[in-house]
């Protein structure tokens, strides 16, 4: 396949995730299992034969699922519910979620109440990421998983398997990462949406064969670095449902070449590897907290890590001229932290810029004229 068609497969597959399930299930006749962001170790879903697939805010408007979750919960939540009231996930048989918020809490309950004949598994994660017992409790988490996911197939997840199936996911982001490294140096001419069909269809799709035409891709990119005159820049933010692409286009319409992120349909989501030696579920705990420090999450305490350090660093890093943050309305944790970020660019003189996004649409083009503006202000910086 060439490079187009690469991406329009993984566009078709990000953009219908549930009809791609639907097609693989007919198709091997196995399990289907969704979860819920952020944490959810797909690994172990892999090496017990099923389909691991992260669940997906649907574009489609919220009907049903109004008179079951509360309007000031986030579009995410809120779009969970109403699939799952309006039958769009009959195509599951499991469902597994970790805590991180409050409303995703809500969300898990009101399913469980709607998808009566559907296994719901819940697992605690410890959100304290420096104490001295955080490993060990994490590893009891996972292991409480890995022993719920063997009595709902019937069958053990052996270490092999469990072995097998981090060594495929560490190949499938590390290629993933190797399209973030590219695209920063300029060898690789990857709109953000493009780059959001690459993440969200790997969330989705059958792993190997993700990691087939990841390679294929990865491989059609060797053009040299060429110049760029747009302003470079740092998307961050949405950490459980991917930015609309037509959000992301108008971005780039107003002279904007993306460089890098930290949204969850993005690097949040490839940047940490599971170890591959030892006790997997060990591994899958370090990876856990590891994460934390490789991008930092709201989500979580860490005294060692702050989030806004990190989005400054790989700013430099990426050589950005500035930032726009996109903040999912009604998103409690980035709402809570943002005055952070806000101060700590203030105070370095780094330009950035906040956009609230709904699932109910937006007001596109109010919106294009306030990251005009922003990129002209960025463009006088510069230039002064």
């Amino acid at each position: 396949m060439d490079r187009s068609d690469i991406i329009a497969r993984f566009a078709e597959v990000a953009q219908d995730p549930l009809a791609y399930a639907a097609a693989w299930k007919a198709r091997t006749g196995k399990q289907v299992i969704g979860s819920f962001p952020m944490n959810f170790p797909g690994e172990l879903a892999h090496a017990a034969d099923t389909l691991p697939m992260i669940l997906q805010e649907s574009d489609e408007a919220i009907t049903v699922g109004h008179g079951v979750l509360f309007p000031f919960y986030c579009g995410y939540t809120r779009s969970m519910v109403d699939q799952a009231a309006s039958g769009k996930f009959d195509v599951l048989d499991a469902i597994m979620f970790g805590d991180h918020c409050v409303q995703l809490l809500g969300a898990a309950d009101a399913i469980r109440m709607k998808l009566t004949d559907t296994r719901v598994i819940f697992f605690q994660l410890i959100s304290s990421m420096c104490d001295p017992w955080t490993q060990g409790r994490s590893e009891e988490s996972f292991g409480k998983l890995r022993d719920e996911l063997e009595d709902f197939i019937g069958a053990k997840v052996s270490d092999a398997a469990l072995h097998a199936s981090i060594r495929l996911f560490n190949k499938n982001r590390a290629l993933i990462r190797k399209l973030y490294e590219m695209r920063k140096a300029g060898t690789a001419a990857i709109r953000a949406v493009e780059m959001q069909h690459v993440v969200k269809s790997s969330m989705i799709m059958d792993k190997a064969e993700h990691t087939d035409l990841l390679q294929e891709l990865v491989a059609s990119y060797t053009d040299a670095p060429a110049a760029d005159r747009n302003v470079r820049l740092h998307l961050s933010g949405h950490f459980c449902q991917a930015p609309k692409p037509e959000l992301l286009n108008m971005i780039e319409s107003c002279g904007v070449t993306v460089v890098g992120d930290d949204l969850y349909h993005g690097f949040r989501y490839i940047s940490t590897d599971v170890p591959e030696t030892g006790d997997p579920v060990a591994g899958l705990a370090r990876w856990y907290m590891d994460r934390n420090t490789g991008v930092p999450c709201p989500t979580r305490v860490q005294n060692n890590v702050d989030w806004e350090a990190y989005l400054l660093d790989a700013m430099r890093e990426e050589k950005a001229d500035g930032m726009i943050v996109l903040m999912a309305k009604f998103c409690e944790p980035h709402m809570y932290y943002y005055p952070e970020v806000k101060e700590a660019f203030e105070g370095a003189g780094v330009p950035h810029l906040l956009i609230e996004t709904e699932h109910e649409g937006m007001a596109m083009e109010g919106l294009k004229t306030r990251v005009e503006t922003f990129v002209e202000i960025v463009k006088r910086r510069e230039a002064a």
